[in-house]
């Protein structure tokens, strides 16, 4: 059985179409761009997380990497001392909390200076507390960026994680040597937390 010749209306129709696959083919095997890291981060695994993951990162070196100030935030369990600021990167803004090593009777002294309930919100204190609280440890860092972040960038600046878990929502990539995990959902980074490398651990 002899099909019928086609007719020059269907051979650019064939034609069109071949040249459709092809150049989506092409497409989709083009080299991708390299992301870009992120500008500052480099000098905070040097200034900030290195010196956290060891143990060592006080109020004073935090503040001198980022000017900020300091909140209290009551809770039922007792209370927080928390060191906040922005950080830039570039047009926009990333924010950092970082929780401050106290023991409980500085908690507790803390919260009656204040004024303050164990059920109020947060509340910043005065700057003359940076002084004497200088030399206080940084025990927890946690850095938002400004929208959900490609994560290759961070994988561009500091490398690919030495551990990947599962989550519930999400992944965790996890870099031992600078006690931080990167929370990521669908590719996107969320947030950073950092703590002393010994904590770590135990999580």
């Amino acid at each position: 059985m002899k099909f019928p010749p086609l007719r020059p209306l269907h051979w650019l129709i064939v034609t069109v179409v071949a040249a459709m696959f092809f150049a989506w083919g092409a497409w989709l095997m083009r080299p991708q761009p390299a992301a870009q890291p992120l500008p500052w981060l480099a000098q905070w695994q040097t200034e900030v997380l290195t010196p956290l993951a060891d143990d060592r990162l006080s109020v004073v070196h935090l503040r001198d990497a980022l000017e900020g100030e300091l909140w209290l935030q009551p809770n039922l369990d007792g209370a927080r001392l928390l060191y906040r600021g922005e950080l830039q990167d570039g047009n926009e803004a990333w924010s950092l909390e970082a929780e401050v090593g106290l023991e409980d009777a500085e908690r507790e002294s803390l919260l009656t200076a204040a004024g303050l309930k164990p059920t109020d919100k947060a509340q910043p204190l005065g700057s003359q507390l940076l002084v004497s609280l200088a030399n206080r440890p940084i025990i927890a860092l946690t850095l938002l960026p400004p929208a959900p972040l490609d994560a290759a960038r961070l994988a561009a600046s500091i490398g690919q994680p030495r551990l990947t878990l599962e989550l519930a929502e999400g992944q965790a990539w996890v870099y031992p040597e600078l006690g931080m995990t990167a929370h990521l959902q669908d590719g996107e980074l969320y947030f950073l937390y950092a703590v002393p490398r010994h904590l770590l651990k135990q999580r």
